[in-house]
């Protein structure tokens, strides 16, 4: 289940165009350092779930897997997109703290 704090931040990186979504979008942008959080679907594939995984650890960037597909797509007004990439720093920080339930980690 997602918190639906993390949705309305979702929705509000979305309408600030500071999201990219899809799997071609996300790992494009990641590579070139523009992604600064990762947000996969729990009902996501196992391969893209372990693709993103090794990205994320390579490139140092924080991944939570939560959710349904139905679900983080709706936040962004879109249909079937199981992985999300926020560009935005401060959206990212405040997923992050609301998703590990207080402060930001590191």
């Amino acid at each position: 289940m997602i918190n639906n704090k993390i949705l309305g931040l979702i929705g509000l990186a979305a309408r600030a165009r500071k999201i990219c979504f899809g799997s071609d979008s996300v790992e494009e942008k990641t590579k070139k350092g523009k992604v600064k959080l990762i947000i996969i679907a729990e009902n996501a594939s196992e391969r893209t779930k372990d693709k993103f995984k090794k990205i994320a650890i390579e490139k140092n960037i924080p991944i939570i897997i939560k959710g349904e597909i139905e679900v983080l797509s709706k936040a962004i007004g879109k249909s079937n997109k199981a992985i999300l990439g926020i560009e935005d720093i401060n959206l990212s920080n405040e997923i992050q703290k609301i998703n590990n339930g207080g402060e930001v980690i590191g």
